[in-house]
């Protein structure tokens, strides 16, 4: 018999039964309560994904800073402020505009900022699950429903 074959008809079913689709059953649902979130798992998932946005602020950073420095973007800023900052007839000034907009400083920031960032999402959100875990044992969690898929 090969895998292409017809199937054999039920026995003590009728033609008629045997043409009919089978009854459509209505998707199972759960109903679930989320009494509890572990602050150890909340503080590890929440410095993983702090970490990954990390990097993804510091790859855009350096993008940009690259296509605005190709650009001449910077270049533009630091004549027109030395334009406006230096007075006639003299050839320098006090306001060192050049060095705001130098690689490593930009990028030296953005390391500062989003290492500051990881730290503060990763307390706020382990601080978050202990907050939850107290207004659940009052309240009584978060009431969940899930459905299957049709």
């Amino acid at each position: 018999m090969s895998a292409l074959a017809t199937p054999e008809p039920v026995v003590g079913q009728r033609p008629e039964q045997r043409d009919k689709p089978a009854p459509v059953k209505a998707p199972r649902k759960a109903h679930l309560v989320l009494r509890r979130i572990e602050p150890w798992s909340a503080m590890k998932f929440s410095f993983v994904v702090s970490l990954v946005c990390f990097v993804v602020l510091f790859v855009a950073v350096a993008v940009l800073y690259g296509v605005l420095s190709a650009l001449g973007v910077f270049d533009s800023i630091v004549n027109t402020v030395t334009q406006l900052t230096v007075p006639d007839g003299k050839t320098s000034s006090g306001l060192d505009i050049k060095s705001w907009f130098e690689p490593v400083r930009i990028l030296g920031y953005t390391a500062l900022l989003g290492a500051v960032n990881v730290v503060l999402i990763t307390a706020l959100s382990t601080l978050g699950a202990v907050i939850y875990n107290v207004a659940s044992d009052l309240v009584g969690g978060v009431e969940v429903t899930f459905s299957e898929a049709e």
